[in-house]
């Protein structure tokens, strides 16, 4: 396929890969990736306690995620194409003091509307997660480039995971001010160890930057594909965000009564089937990627329609299917992405910075949709409201993909 014309605004990159890379520096990258995207989801284990002590309602709480997920994917389509016009060093450490900053204005937040205005400039900032793993794959030498991105993307996996565990611990036990303050504090950490710890990246383009941003319009335009995957991606997001968005309140009603403790190890559950979703890949290889998005698809919206028993079953099951549930959709959603990648980055290899920014914004713009249907439905109609909302969001992502059966 034609890729975009770009004549004369190239520039060869000035930072060569070394033999071998660190393995101090790929844990910098590692922890930095992990630690920022983790700013994203530390509110959501402790909405069931943050909104009754500000005075918020419900539904205004569950703005919090909605805006921390909508300034990511602001942040991915208006910010991230700075990458390739600036040095990635200079980026991740201004990034990386915004992101302190708007963290520590969470914490000390007087009321929602601080609070909502913070949450929107973490997910802007939080974007310096989506600069780490370029800069990862540029300093890394090629024959190792895999491992290295592949380790990376291990710490921003692992952020997103664990960041629902560490947060509802430390919301139970300290309040939940605490928990912005020591992110701010583990942020500050990963700015000056950048600053010191990377070396200064060449652009490796010239062009403006509203031709960057236009490049990305072009590339949507002209690749149906991309379109696709953007498009079921996005709808598995949706049903993601609205129950991880929601879950916190749920336990914290009747009949379960449960802290924000217990919320954040939901996240563990979580974590057992994302971690299993590597082998998505060896699938994808093997069968290729369409029946992996496929396959995942469906199992989605199996595990989001099983949640509709929960009603039905006294509170210990339905912890136990809330669980299973949770293994299910993650494993799910994570072998999607993996094949969504696989197909997107196989449509312009020399855009694929651009054509992962696309789709990553597609990705969050879900996360914020589903955050904000899923407070509605559960304030309006309670939990079958939101197991409604995310089976029915799966569904439409299998419909897409289903359709499409030759990638």
């Amino acid at each position: 396929m034609a890729s975009i014309p770009a004549p004369h605004t190239q520039v060869p990159p000035a930072t060569p890969a070394p033999a071998a890379l660190p393995r101090s520096l790929v844990a910098l990258l590692a922890g930095a990736a992990g630690l920022s995207v983790a700013s994203l989801y530390y509110s959501q284990p402790m909405l069931g306690v943050l909104g009754p002590d500000i005075g918020a309602s419900e539904r205004t709480v569950g703005l919090v995620p909605t805006l921390t997920q909508l300034g990511y994917a602001l942040g991915i389509g208006l910010l991230a194409p700075l990458g390739d016009r600036y040095d990635r060093r200079r980026i991740i450490v201004i990034k990386a003091a915004v992101l302190a900053l708007a963290l520590l204005v969470a914490g000390a937040a007087p009321g929602v509307a601080w609070l909502l205005a913070a949450s929107l400039v973490i997910g802007l900032a939080a974007t310096l997660a989506q600069d780490v793993v370029p800069a990862a794959a540029t300093l890394a030498p090629e024959a190792h480039r895999g491992k290295v991105v592949g380790t990376v993307m291990t710490g921003l996996l692992g952020g997103i995971l664990l960041s629902r565990v560490v947060s509802g611990f430390v919301a139970e036990h300290f309040g939940w001010r605490a928990v912005f303050i020591a992110a701010a504090l583990s942020i500050v950490a990963v700015g000056a160890a950048a600053w010191r710890g990377l070396p200064r990246f060449q652009p490796t383009t010239r062009l403006a930057y509203g031709a960057l941003l236009g490049s990305l319009a072009q590339l949507w335009r002209r690749h149906a594909a991309l379109r696709r995957a953007t498009l079921a991606q996005g709808l598995l997001s949706v049903g993601f965000s609205a129950f991880w968005s929601t879950l916190a309140v749920m336990l914290h009603a009747a009949p379960f009564h449960l802290g924000s403790a217990a919320a954040g190890a939901f996240g563990l559950a979580g974590a057992a089937g994302a971690l299993a979703a590597p082998l998505a890949g060896r699938m994808a290889d093997r069968g290729g990627p369409g029946r992996v998005t496929r396959w995942g698809a469906g199992l989605v919206t199996l595990s989001f329609a099983g949640m509709a028993a929960l009603p039905l079953l006294p509170p210990g099951a339905g912890l136990w299917l809330l669980g299973l549930a949770a293994v299910g959709f993650d494993l799910g959603i994570q072998a999607t992405l993996i094949a969504h990648q696989s197909i997107v980055y196989g449509i312009e290899p020399g855009a694929r910075s651009r054509l992962n920014a696309v789709l990553f914004v597609g990705v969050f713009v879900g996360m914020a949709l589903g955050a904000a249907l899923g407070s509605v439905a559960l304030s309006s109609w309670g939990w079958p409201g939101v197991t409604a909302l995310a089976t029915a969001a799966a569904l439409a992502a299998l419909a897409v993909r289903l359709r499409t059966r030759q990638e």
